[in-house]
């Protein structure tokens, strides 16, 4: 049964989500703050939802601290729906985001399909099981790892598909539609500016790894991106 870590101080919400998740098969541990949730964070969950509006930190700051130790899916609940807001929580490290007010059931079926991606990710990228290198980069198939410069790379399933699809023809660009296609199980639920933000986290991580802080991702003006052959 997967567990779902829920970090909501709303308890009107919190007891409708437990109850709509919990009758979809999962199980859920309800906090209602940040520092409640990253005291717990050592026990295993398969996915956390967080609400941005939290009483003592926000559920951005959140995923930062979460994202320094783990690649746990995340699920954004939030009152506002600005562009802004929504990309900051995808360059965060999160991967999907949902405003209030919702469906409950809305929120059961995007974790059901984000643990989907998580768990679906390799078959997502490509059949071959040999080990992938480029330049610096290092592609583990069956581990679903990635390294550079023999540092193993902290990436969300998304990173880790995008970047997957990147290495598979180094040279060849790839338009943000192409890669929303690649890495997304639903590409007509995301925008362009969803591409932007993971791959520039990406790069983030890759440059941390790399002795120069230099990465091999280019970006095409008006066309897209590419790995540097």
């Amino acid at each position: 049964m997967p567990r779902i870590l829920l970090v909501e101080d709303e308890t009107s919400i919190a007891d409708t989500l437990v109850y709509a998740l919990e009758t979809e098969h999962f199980e859920v541990t309800h906090v209602t703050t940040a520092g409640e949730a990253l005291e717990i964070l050592g026990n295993h969950y398969d996915l956390a939802i967080l609400d941005v509006g939290l009483p003592d930190i926000s559920g951005f700051d959140l995923c930062a601290e979460i994202r320094k130790s783990s690649t746990l899916p995340v699920l954004f609940l939030t009152a506002r729906d600005s562009e802004i807001d929504r990309v900051l929580g995808l360059e965060l490290g999160g991967d999907d985001y949902v405003t209030k007010p919702f469906s409950p059931r809305e929120v059961a079926a995007r974790v059901r399909a984000i643990l989907r991606r998580a768990k679906g990710a390799n078959a997502s990228t490509g059949s071959s099981t040999q080990k992938q290198c480029h330049g610096s980069l290092e592609h583990e198939p069956d581990a679903m790892t990635i390294s550079c410069h023999g540092k193993l790379l902290n990436l969300t399933a998304h990173e880790y598909k995008l970047l997957v699809a990147l290495m598979s023809q180094p040279g060849r660009i790839f338009s943000r539609e192409q890669l929303l296609e690649k890495a997304w199980e639903d590409p007509g639920s995301a925008m362009d500016r969803t591409v932007d933000a993971h791959v520039k986290s990406l790069r983030a991580k890759i440059r941390e790894s790399t002795p120069d802080g230099t990465d091999p991702i280019e970006t095409r003006r008006g066309l897209g991106y590419t790995l540097s052959p």
